[in-house]
């Protein structure tokens, strides 16, 4: 089925395309791909990232939006990654990079396409295990900034993923997610509000 990508904030992608105009946003990224492509680049599948902050006491997962991801393409390959970051008027361009990340990103991608559910893309960042997942998202009409990973949503971890959790085998939710929290410091864990 066909993967819903939502669309990215306008100034968002203004930032980003404003960053690929500049040519000293470019070359300071030093990302070898991007320096030496030839040809125009555009910013491609746009990804909202989405942090894991942890489980309540009541036990939801809580995460919160910390920016948009788009893959940087030139021609029919992807050189690059451009991130932005919330900002008080909006969005801003925040950098560009390359890394294992970005062919794992487009692997998970072409393998959440051939699944028999559609899905809205999402990433969920673990900060506490140095991991990054495609989340697949149930719900393709909700709103991409908002929202928690659901128990049947899919969490296809990238690569490199950390010991003992394979990287490209999707899991639900309700299987993978408390692993990961287990493995978390408990001070990263949320506590409930006084």
């Amino acid at each position: 089925m066909p993967l819903l990508v939502p669309p990215a904030p306008a100034p968002a992608l203004r930032s980003v395309l404003t960053a690929l105009s500049s040519p000293t946003a470019v070359r300071e990224a030093r990302t070898p791909s991007l320096l030496g492509a030839q040809g125009p680049v555009t910013p491609e599948l746009p990804l909202p990232v989405h942090v894991l902050d942890g489980v309540s006491a009541e036990g939801v997962t809580v995460t919160r939006l910390a920016g948009w991801r788009f893959l940087i393409r030139c021609g029919d390959r992807t050189v690059a990654a451009a991130e932005t970051l919330p900002a008080s008027e909006g969005w801003a361009f925040s950098r560009f990079f390359e890394g294992p990340y970005l062919v794992s990103t487009e692997r998970a991608l072409r393998q959440a396409e051939a699944l028999p559910q559609s899905f809205q893309p999402r990433l969920l960042s673990v900060p506490g295990l140095y991991m990054l997942t495609l989340w697949l998202h149930g719900d393709c009409a909700a709103d991409a900034a908002e929202g928690c990973p659901a128990a049947t949503d899919l969490l296809v971890p990238l690569a490199p993923a950390p010991p003992g959790i394979a990287a490209h085998r999707p899991h639900r939710v309700a299987e993978l997610l408390p692993l990961l929290t287990h493995r978390v410091a408990p001070t990263r864990l949320l506590r409930s509000p006084a």
